[in-house]
């Protein structure tokens, strides 16, 4: 009588979870909606990222955070996550506020290697997990191209060695 008690609430629990998702026909879209540099370090860069999520579902979306990375030319840029939570309104949509960090030595490589061959776009990838509160999580991805920042990169000259034996 016990185990048949503990299999039904375990049942219950497992229904309620799902008459709650029921509501979920369609993934969230993220999309990057702003991007601003906060702390430029010779190892590490900080981001400020908003990330506007819409909910094409007839439910309430509660978000208890989410983690991301981005991606540029196929090639790790940045990694964030988030604890902010957030109720996205059916049929609506909110702006996230988070935090990513990268490393820019590969990428400041990269930029350079396309300004020299005239190309004006990076491809880029955004990926990851919004955290719902009590209904899992819900992976999210979005793809496209960006123009090429428009800035001049330093060039960097490094001296050449004489060979042993030359003055120079």
């Amino acid at each position: 009588m016990k185990r048949l008690l503990a299999t039904l609430c375990v049942l219950c629990a497992a229904l309620a979870g799902c008459a709650s998702l029921s509501g979920l026909t369609q993934k969230p879209e993220v999309t990057l909606a702003g991007l601003d540099l906060l702390e430029l370090g010779l190892f590490e860069q900080r981001f400020a990222l908003r990330l506007r999520v819409q909910n094409p579902n007839d439910v309430d979306l509660p978000i208890r955070g989410l983690t991301f990375d981005v991606e540029l030319n196929g090639q790790p840029f940045a990694k964030g996550l988030s604890d902010q939570a957030v109720v996205v309104p059916r049929f609506g949509e909110a702006v996230l506020e988070v935090k990513a960090t990268s490393n820019l030595g590969g990428v400041l490589r990269q930029l350079r290697e396309f300004r020299k061959n005239g190309r004006e776009r990076i491809d880029y990838r955004m990926f990851g997990r919004i955290t719902l509160d009590g209904l899992g999580s819900l992976p999210f991805e979005r793809k496209g191209e960006i123009d090429t920042p428009q800035f001049d990169l330093p060039r960097l000259d490094v001296p050449r060695r004489a060979p042993a034996g030359e003055r120079t």
